[in-house]
């Protein structure tokens, strides 16, 4: 029988020739719920954008399915877990806007620098002032670049023809990495006080969001302009428009906001911002190569070959039942291993311990804690697949150990690596099964044996033992309606270097995090989201 591939949404003409010479190609309209799931009950793959919803009951009615493909970058309209579950290989097109996105900031920081999109409206309304609206070259002019992701380095690249000099911020990045990039890297707080032009390229993490502030707006140059076209919520928009209008900000570029759609902000008052709605991946190129990157993916799913682009573990084979729990165990500890790092580790190592290595291939897990490194420092998403390329980006050496002698755990999985500093970050956790129901815990940090479920938003503070610390965290979240729903510390001797996590039933701000950290006199503050999706 010829293999179905359901067409949900409108996709290029030329990605629809990929399929049509060696698949039954049919077509429905993926808003229309009832005729969805009636197509799907015959449909080997199915192709979507950002409008049709794939969820559990969508792949439960398609007993045929073996491949989820959506055109385009994001996967909110695809439950993944739910895929994964049923064996449904999940895949999109990680890199279709990567060009677009680029592009579309270095229009935002011409049209900024050459106050273009004010002289138009002000030429159409009549008026010929050329006076009014002169602008800067950019040769000569420090650019400075905030996050060296992909997208970064494309807009750094092209922005260096300009005759710029380059700098940036990206505490994951090897120095090595940028110096081949042509790429200075500096702290955020020199990057801010060097920088004619800033452009941001930042994940939206609790950690980002915010990342510019007030405070860190009192740095910048009189005449610096600001562009971005990441994510909304990098940037403060209400102290970046009051930076406006006290002159601290000579221009502004900005196609992401806090809140989308976005129809009024404080920004819009003045005829220096140019803003644009989120228009980064909207280019006909980035919509085309979308569909045909899809297209060949499930081209290459139905034919049983390796898909680059699957975000699932599919793309490797089938993975062993008695590994699957470890999947999300070990991209959890990848996760927080970044989080207490705080920057990047010349070389990681992915060590498992246990039965379980004599047993069955456990090197996916290598690919899992990869994933969970990266996952909040990158602006695309990371998968099984492009985690290694991302790891060799940044010049990061990730290997794999294994260990059938197992400890108190019957398998144990630890992420480990050493930073530039000297330090040694360590994090292990396993998973502990109460009845018929798989718990993943955290078992060590640094040498701190924990015993504290991998879920929710998770804190530590590093400090010295006293009396009173525990009080006065619990205070200054309190003021502001943080619930604490668990708690754990552990010290290596009384009076001496100890540990306090907690899980809080919702993120918390940086600079709130900075404050407690401050309250009690903490060495370090660290925080991240293990919340299942």
């Amino acid at each position: 029988m010829t293999p179905v591939v359901l067409i949900a949404e409108e996709l290029a003409p030329a990605a629809l020739d990929v399929l049509a010479h060696d698949f039954d190609v049919r077509h429905v309209d993926g808003t229309d719920r009832a005729a969805l799931l009636a197509a799907l009950a015959d449909a080997d793959a199915v192709i979507v954008r950002s409008a049709t919803q794939i969820n559990a009951e969508a792949i439960a009615a398609a007993p045929r399915l073996k491949v989820v493909a959506r055109a385009g970058i994001g996967l909110d309209n695809v439950e993944v877990p739910a895929a994964t579950a049923k064996g449904v290989m999940v895949v999109n097109a990680p890199t279709s806007n990567i060009v677009s996105a680029a592009e579309q900031a270095i229009a935002l920081l011409l049209a900024v620098a050459r106050n273009t999109a004010s002289a138009s409206s002000a030429l159409k309304n009549g008026e010929w002032k050329r006076s009014k609206y002169t602008g800067v070259e950019l040769q000569g002019k420090t650019v400075g670049v905030v996050g060296l992701g992909r997208i970064g380095v494309l807009f750094a690249q092209r922005i260096a023809a300009f005759g710029t000099r380059l700098i940036a911020y990206d505490p994951y990045v090897q120095p090595a990495r940028a110096a081949q990039l042509g790429v200075r890297l500096v702290g955020l707080e020199e990057l801010l006080r060097e920088s004619d032009f800033i452009s941001i390229h930042l994940p939206k993490t609790p950690e980002t969001v915010g990342l510019i502030g007030a405070k860190e707006l009192q740095l910048v140059k009189p005449d610096v302009r600001i562009i971005n076209a990441a994510r909304g919520g990098l940037i403060d928009e209400d102290a970046l428009a009051e930076a406006l209008a006290e002159g601290r900000v000579a221009g502004v570029g900005v196609d992401v906001f806090l809140k989308e759609p976005c129809t009024s902000s404080p920004l819009f008052a003045f005829d220096n911002v140019v803003a644009t709605p989120h228009l980064g991946a909207s280019t006909h190129e980035a919509q085309d190569k979308a569909g045909l990157a899809v297209a060949k993916s499930v081209k290459l799913a139905l034919q049983g070959e390796f898909v680059p682009d699957a975000v699932n573990v599919q793309a490797g084979g089938l993975v062993a039942e008695e590994v699957r729990p470890l999947l999300p165990l070990a991209e959890k500890l990848g996760k927080v291993f970044t989080a207490i790092a705080g920057g990047v580790a010349a070389g990681v190592t992915v060590e498992v311990r246990g039965e379980i290595v004599n047993q069955h291939d456990v090197s996916v897990l290598k690919l899992a804690a990869s994933k969970g490194l990266f996952s909040a420092i990158v602006e695309e998403q990371v998968t099984y697949v492009n985690a290694p390329l991302i790891a060799a980006d940044r010049g990061v050496e990730i290997d794999l150990t294994t260990n059938p002698e197992a400890n108190e755990h019957k398998n144990l999985v630890t992420v480990r690596g050493a930073l530039p500093d000297g330090r040694t970050v360590s994090v292990a956790g396993a998973v502990v099964t109460h009845g018929l129901r798989d718990q993943l815990k955290l078992t060590e940090l640094d040498g701190f044996d924990l015993e504290l479920d991998a879920d929710g938003n998770l804190i530590f503070f590093r400090y010295a033992d006293r009396p009173g610390v525990v009080g006065a965290v619990g205070t200054v979240l309190g003021a502001v309606g943080v619930n604490i729903a668990a708690m754990q510390v552990a010290r290596r001797e009384a009076g001496g270097e100890a540990l306090m996590t907690l899980t809080v039933d919702s993120p918390v701000a940086a600079d709130l995090l900075q404050r407690a950290a401050e309250n009690i006199g903490a060495v370090s503050v660290s925080a991240v989201d293990l919340t299942e999706e």
